[in-house]
């Protein structure tokens, strides 16, 4: 793909600015407590798709506005939860409609890159869900107030959190979580685990991510980084299946010029080059699981 200019995108929502490469996304709704609202939805479904195909970005880090209290205060639902439904959607049945935080999972969570999470203020609902568990990495501040309220609003748990919470944190404390709606601290025993790191200032998330973001994005290989997301994500259902699957990408990967580059880099003591692009070299058999599309069709008439 051509070269991208993420400043001309003509973003409303967010800030993207790629850097080193580095892609840094800011959720720049701070009138709106960084709310899950408007075209925020939409731009950040947009812009980790065109990370993902984008070989210059090595890492995506997402923060939020910083004179907000809020990395992100929850769905907009100043106008309802009904606002939230689609008039066509309600027109063609209950199953036609796609949550639009699992859209963002779903976007965030296929990201071939390294994707972090900077929470750097408070984060409750969608906050806790599509803007953090589909992520690589955590970062958090201290301070922050966290929650997944839920039960409490009279709905259900949305962005596919259901799926990849008990998967991070265990069944036992995402009931403890999804069942009880609290708000907890991220020191919480419940949930600390869930952070790379916990970030005693606020001030600090955003620059303690770029630090790790910096070294990754210099000493990974961009297909090692694709491949190993893929056997986390879409393991085989038997050990024995996940061996062949990691046999057949050590094969793969192992006889690759990223392989040697590594290994002359470390043998040289010296910050490797990997040359090899996904556009470029990943293997036909990368995605060896079945995709689903998932995508709204309109019914037919």
């Amino acid at each position: 793909m051509a070269p991208l200019d993420y400043d001309a995108l003509g973003f409303k929502a967010i800030l993207a600015k790629l850097d080193s490469g580095i892609l840094i996304i800011t959720i720049n709704r701070a009138k709106q407590r960084n709310s899950f609202g408007d075209t925020l939805p939409e731009e950040l479904i947009q812009v980790f798709g065109l990370a993902d195909r984008d070989d210059r970005v090595r890492v995506v880090i997402l923060t939020a506005e910083h004179t907000a209290p809020a990395y992100c205060s929850g769905a907009d639902i100043s106008k309802g939860w009904s606002a939230l439904f689609k008039p066509e959607e309600t027109a063609e049945g209950e199953t036609a409609h796609r949550d639009t935080g699992g859209q963002v999972t779903l976007a965030i969570y296929s990201c071939r890159k390294i994707t972090i999470a900077a929470v750097n203020g408070h984060a409750v609902g969608v906050g806790m869900t599509a803007l953090q568990l589909p992520f690589d990495l955590r970062f958090v501040w201290e301070g922050a107030k966290l929650a997944f309220p839920f039960v409490r609003r009279g709905i259900t748990p949305e962005a596919a959190s259901s799926y990849l919470l008990p998967r991070l944190l265990g069944h036992s404390r995402s009931n403890a979580l999804l069942l009880t709606g609290a708000t907890l601290s991220p020191t919480s025993p419940l949930i600390s685990s869930l952070y790379y790191e916990i970030i005693p200032k606020r001030e600090d998330v955003l620059p303690a991510a770029l630090t790790l973001a910096k070294d990754l994005a210099v000493n990974t290989s961009q297909l090692s980084v694709s491949y190993t997301k893929g056997l986390l994500q879409h393991p085989g259902d038997s050990i024995e299946e996940n061996h062949l699957l990691d046999s057949r990408s050590i094969k793969l990967l192992g006889s690759g010029r990223d392989a040697a580059e590594g290994a002359l880099a470390f043998k040289e003591r010296r910050f490797p080059k990997f040359p090899d692009t996904l556009a470029e070299n990943s293997s036909p058999w990368y995605p060896w699981w079945k995709t689903m599309d998932v995508k709204h069709r309109k019914a037919k008439l």
